[in-house]
């Protein structure tokens, strides 16, 4: 199932990303000094850290350039839900414990520990992103990219999250996409637009329907 391709690998890999510089150029790239990579870090985790609650629409897709759509709601800590469009019978979604695959079509629900997905870099930034992190060089000084990755549990995958310098974003940046490669080297990549801060997110939106069941109770 074609839907199920584009969807479900990016979520094992818990969705990895680098939007605004290559994987290639980033790897010949010349690092960062300490102290810049230090004060870039500082940056990407006070962004992080200062959205409370954003709504945006996003797109999805893969190497092979399909495509999908639809609409995110994040709250922290830990709480993230990827609504998809109608068509795909898919929804993503984090309680802040686990991320769960719901795969309508088939009635399927794969679930997935926060903490085993560098997902967790977005949804926790003060365990990963300052701890995995590092800068990726750009050419330009409003733009931010920071891969995190464990080196020590590369079957996590990967994410480098991508920022635009805005004032009036939390902390001075906007998180505008990232790209998520896992450990077969397959690459999702996410861009969002229209985000919304601090608007009313109630937490009922994080859970789901589950096909498995009958009564089709939310979780």
């Amino acid at each position: 199932m074609i839907l199920k391709q584009i969807t479900a690998y990016p979520l094992r890999a818990a969705f990895a990303g680098a939007l605004a510089v290559s994987a290639p150029l980033a790897l010949l790239a010349p690092a960062a000094p300490v102290t810049a990579q230090a004060g870039a870090l500082d940056s990407a985790v006070g962004a992080l850290r200062a959205i409370s609650t954003m709504k945006a629409d996003f797109t999805q897709s893969d190497r092979k350039g399909q495509v999908l759509s639809g609409a995110l709601t994040l709250k922290r800590p830990g709480k993230i839900r990827f609504e998809y469009q109608k068509d795909a019978q898919l929804l993503v979604v984090s309680n802040g414990k686990s991320l769960y695959l719901v795969d309508y079509a088939v009635k399927q629900v794969e679930r997935w520990p926060i903490k085993n997905s560098p997902l967790g870099a977005l949804l926790d930034p003060n365990r990963d992103v300052a701890k995995y992190g590092k800068v990726v060089p750009s050419d330009s000084p409003n733009v931010l990219s920071i891969e995190v990755h464990d080196p020590k549990r590369p079957e996590y995958g990967r994410i480098t999250m991508i920022f635009i310098r805005k004032a009036s974003a939390p902390g001075g940046w906007e998180l505008t996409s990232w790209v998520a490669l896992d450990s077969q080297n397959q690459r999702t990549t996410v861009r969002l637009k229209n985000q919304r801060y601090g608007v009313a997110v109630a937490d009922s939106a994080f859970s789901f329907d589950d096909p498995r069941r009958s009564s089709r109770r939310p979780r």
